[in-house]
């Protein structure tokens, strides 16, 4: 091996190595959401557990007097002195609420085994929307705080692709967009189909783009977040994802009018297409 075909390989796995932190730093950004999701219908459940430990102390009060009351009376006093009427409704509201919380914690667990998938090393047919839906949940509390969330879903085939992968790009996207949304604001996330091809897009009424900085949006290290908030590779990784699935990222943006991403994907891949897998 010469000394330049070393150092290119060198440089490769260098690269590589700082994609894979990339990598890492959104599932640890990913994993801070997910808790925070979780601890809130976790709390309330908890909470509504020990109001109905103690209601349900009050109905066996009244259960185990009814051998020993004297009357009729004394059961209806001691019903009104231990506010029935109120506990009776009481508990249908917080077993209703707690059921809720429980599907709530469900179904961000289901998102997340949907959205990692990290054994995915072949493209399979995948829904789109599913993984759109399944990355807009895991990044609710990124976005929520931020902006209003508008889905404009086309209709789509299903496509050949590494889900998780196209999950990231969709992450890298959004999180991006809230990020440059400095007040109050809107993302809206669209689909499309042409021919053999869809897209999806990820639109922001944020801060704009410098057009002097658009040559530079791909390269990794580039971002004009403070130094601490971002480390320039979120965009690289997307670009070497959506070009290892044979599509390409457009860019249409206006400092103090928002910007707009549109990933183009094939909806087939060849028979035997190029080894998809980022480098791990």
């Amino acid at each position: 091996m010469t000394r330049t075909s070393h150092l290119i390989q060198e440089l490769e796995q260098a690269n590589s190595q700082l994609l894979q932190s990339e990598k890492l730093a959104a599932i640890g950004q990913l994993a801070a959401g997910v808790a925070h999701e979780i601890n809130n219908p976790i709390g309330y459940v908890f909470s509504n557990l020990r109001t109905l430990t103690g209601y349900v102390d009050v109905l066996l009060q009244i259960i185990d007097r009814i051998d020993d009351a004297e009357s009729l009376g004394e059961l209806r006093g001691m019903k009104q002195r231990l506010e029935y009427g109120y506990i009776r409704e009481d508990v249908l509201a917080l077993i209703g609420e707690s059921e809720e919380g429980i599907e709530r914690v469900k179904g961000i667990i289901t998102a997340l085994k949907d959205f990692s998938h990290i054994d995915e090393t072949t493209f399979q047919p995948a829904d789109l929307h599913r993984g759109l839906d399944t990355t807009l949940n895991l990044v609710n509390n990124e976005l929520k705080y931020k902006a209003e969330v508008v889905r404009a879903y086309g209709e789509l085939p299903l496509i050949d692709c590494l889900p998780s992968q196209i999950n990231q790009v969709a992450l890298n996207l959004l999180t991006n967009a809230a990020h440059a949304i400095e007040a109050h604001g809107r993302i809206t996330v669209r689909t499309g189909h042409e021919g053999d091809r869809v897209w999806f897009e990820v639109e922001d009424s944020g801060r704009g783009i410098d057009p002097a900085h658009r040559p530079r949006l791909f390269e990794p290290f580039f971002t004009t977040k403070p130094v601490g908030e971002g480390t320039g590779l979120g965009l690289a990784l997307s670009y070497r994802i959506v070009e290892k699935h044979g599509g390409h990222i457009e860019v249409d943006s206006e400092p103090g009018r928002g910007s707009r991403f549109r990933v183009w994907l094939p909806v087939t891949q060849p028979d035997e297409p190029e080894e998809a897998r980022i480098p791990q």
